[in-house]
C-alpha cells in the first residue's frame, strides 16, 4: 500500500459499484477518523494564530502593523470558513480555544521574547472578540 492516492481511488469506485465486501474497511475507517482530526486540527491551528497575533497585538502596540492586520483577517476568515465546513465542531469550540490559548500564551512569549506571565493565565477574549474583524485589543483601529 505505497499508492494512497490509487487506493483511495479503488475504494472509492468499490463504494460506487456498491461493492462493499472487497472494500478495505479496517483502512478506510481509519482514514475518515484522520481525515475528522483533520479538520479539528486546521480549525485549531487557525485559532492560534490568531491568538498569537491578538497578543502580540496588546502586547507590543510598538510592533503594529498592516501585515499583522492582515493575518488577522486571514486567519479570521479561513477560521470561519472551516468552522462553516465542519459545524460539528461547535460544541467544541471552547476545549479548543482553552487548549489554543495555552498554546498561544508559549508561542508569543517565543516570538516576543515577553516572560509567558506577561499574558493573562485564560484566554482574555470571547470567540466573537476573536472573530471580529473590527476587534483589535486594547487599540483605535
Amino acid at each position: 500500500q505505497t499508492d494512497f492516492y490509487g487506493w483511495t481511488q479503488e475504494q472509492a469506485l468499490l463504494l460506487k459499484a456498491g461493492r462493499l465486501s472487497e472494500l478495505d474497511l479496517e483502512n478506510l475507517i481509519e482514514e475518515v477518523e484522520t481525515m475528522g482530526r483533520s479538520e479539528k486540527r486546521e480549525l485549531k491551528s487557525r485559532l492560534l494564530v490568531l491568538l498569537i497575533h491578538l497578543l502580540k497585538w496588546q502586547y507590543q502596540p510598538s510592533h503594529r502593523g498592516s501585515s499583522w492586520e492582515c493575518t488577522l483577517s486571514v486567519q479570521r476568515d479561513d477560521f470561519l470558513e472551516t468552522l462553516s465546513e465542519n459545524p460539528s465542531l461547535k460544541p467544541q469550540l471552547e476545549a479548543i480555544l482553552a487548549n489554543a490559548y495555552d498554546r498561544a500564551k508559549k508561542k508569543a512569549a517565543q516570538e516576543t521574547g515577553l516572560n509567558q506571565k506577561t499574558f493573562p493565565a485564560n484566554c482574555p477574549w470571547h470567540l466573537s472578540q476573536i472573530l471580529d474583524d473590527h476587534y483589535y485589543p486594547d487599540s483605535e483601529v
